[in-house]
């Protein structure tokens, strides 16, 4: 079977694909790739369906080895990219053939990066999905010697190029009013959308802390709330007041109090922000919310058709010689109406 085998690989490595959302009431959280959008970038590029699983890479990639001929994509958090020495280009699809060997460093911005196979990374299913949830005991991080198989590849087209939406150097977070936001008074609210947060230091699949100046954020009576269900973008409170946006896999009930939910559409951003990135939240009403979700969708619906191919340097091209370069060439000398009779 085609795929991937796995010589090094970054310690958090993992197969993700879109989750398992409706997958509450048993107690496991919706999870799937923090960046959600680099899977449909790479779908896009690979002229394949986004339901497919890809390598999320936290990070630092790893080197791979191709089992067979395949088709690679590599989008989310740019990394140092190179295919038997010769560099790669970041956000497009590539050929790799029988023992041709992939290196991927670390990001140079952002967290995760995505590699994503032709025909996806062909896995076991477990709850309706190949994504590893850890905190669940479902699947487990990819170490060195594995082999990522490909399922089956439909396609063939490569070289493509997209040129992706900069989600990784922080910046504004649409966020919604929930039940709780109510026990925030409306000065603690206005407050916390004038605030300059940061990404701090703790931070993973399951949230992202945000730190700032100044005193926190408290809620009326936020001892005695009871748990309730949480969703992936609400922003939960700790007992000091700090805020933390909980991403893809975090727990599905919690008793801190919410303040209110970042949009879905603004959640690889939060999750692509490395240590120390600016951030900073923006109060928008639930129809502006839907609103501005639905062109996102839109956006990401419409992403193979921006998908253009690459500029290539003729000097990296290792199979320049199956191009016709020269195919037609007249002298310039010659006269163009000479037939060669003389008769």
């Amino acid at each position: 079977m085609s795929g991937l085998k796995t010589l090094r690989i970054g310690p958090l490595a993992s197969i993700q694909d879109q989750g398992r959302p409706g997958q509450l009431q048993q107690g496991v959280s919706c999870s799937g790739a923090a960046d959600l959008l680099a899977l449909a970038e790479g779908a896009a590029l690979l002229r394949q369906g986004a339901d497919l699983a890809a390598l999320e890479m936290a990070g630092i990639g790893g080197l791979f080895e191709a089992t067979g001929d395949l088709r690679i994509a590599l989008t989310g958090a740019p990394m140092q990219a190179s295919l038997d020495g010769e560099p790669l280009a970041w956000n497009a699809s590539h050929q790799m053939q029988t023992g041709q060997k992939l290196e991927i460093g670390a990001a140079r911005k952002g967290v995760y990066g995505y590699l994503h196979l032709g025909g996806g990374i062909d896995s076991e299913v477990l709850l309706g999905a190949r994504s590893a949830h850890l905190m669940s005991g479902l699947g487990q991080l990819v170490a060195a010697g594995d082999l990522l198989p490909c399922g089956p590849d439909r396609s063939r087209e490569v070289g493509l190029g997209l040129l992706a939406e900069d989600r990784f150097q922080g910046g504004a977070l649409r966020i919604v009013e929930g039940f709780q936001s109510e026990l925030f008074d409306a000065e603690v609210r206005a407050r916390f959308a004038h605030t300059a947060f940061k990404r701090g230091s703790r931070a993973n699949r399951m949230g992202v802390e945000m730190i700032s100046d100044g005193a926190g954020f408290a809620a009326a009576g936020q001892l005695n709330i009871l748990s309730e269900v949480i969703l992936p973008g609400d922003v939960q409170m700790t007992g000091d007041g700090k805020p933390f946006v909980l991403l893809r896999e975090a727990q599905t009930t919690g008793g801190y109090p919410r303040i209110g939910t970042v949009l879905p559409c603004d959640l690889s951003k939060v999750a692509q922000a490395q240590a120390g990135v600016d951030l900073h939240f923006t109060w928008v009403s639930l129809e502006e919310g839907l609103a501005l979700q639905a062109k996102h969708d839109a956006m990401v619906k419409a992403l193979p058709s921006h998908c253009k191919p690459l500029l290539r340097d003729p000097a990296m091209m290792q199979d320049l010689l199956s191009y016709q370069l020269v195919g037609g060439v007249i002298s310039a000398q010659a006269d163009p109406f000479e037939t060669g009779d003389n008769t």
